[in-house]
């Protein structure tokens, strides 16, 4: 396996507004070419957002500011052969409650059980944790309506009343 020392390679998505943080691992290598988030032609995340919010995305950076939804990755920077998980070594995590502090983030969702695995080693903070499934390609025995079912937490902690 030829794995490689990566830095993350593009900032996160948030401002002062963003009440949920949505946290993948690392990259993948078509995100790494796109410079933006789930980016693999056959991620299922954009198309769960769009049905979340029974919108079509034109711009996905607006539409998550607009919603008050904040992406980023557990990592900072890692070795990893490609875009596999199961791979990454040497990690080193993101600084996730520097950006939280700059927020009103109230909940972490995590997309895979490697960002949900990482979080919880890694992270110390106050907002609620929930482990989602990933919505990679690779992610094949999860249907979209199984997904749904799993990421409609975001819409709830969204439009719960604090």
């Amino acid at each position: 396996m030829n794995r490689e020392a990566l830095a993350h390679p593009f900032g996160p998505v948030y401002d002062a507004e963003s009440e949920v943080l949505i946290l993948g691992s690392f990259p993948s290598v078509a995100s790494r070419k796109q410079n933006f988030y789930y980016a693999h032609p056959q991620n299922r995340f954009w198309p769960l957002m769009a049905r979340l919010f029974n919108e079509k995305i034109t711009d996905r950076r607006q539409f998550c500011l607009r919603h008050h939804i904040a992406l980023w990755d557990v990592i900072e920077s890692c070795t990893i052969s490609g875009s596999s998980d199961a791979s990454i070594r040497d990690v080193v995590p993101n600084r996730i409650n520097e950006l939280i502090a700059k927020t009103h983030i109230r909940a972490v969702f995590t997309t895979g059980s490697t960002a949900s695995k990482l979080y919880e080693r890694y992270i110390r903070c106050d907002a609620v944790h929930y482990a989602l499934p990933s919505s990679s390609p690779a992610n094949a025995k999860m249907k979209m309506d199984d997904l749904l079912k799993e990421y409609s937490r975001i819409t709830e902690v969204l439009y719960e009343k604090t």
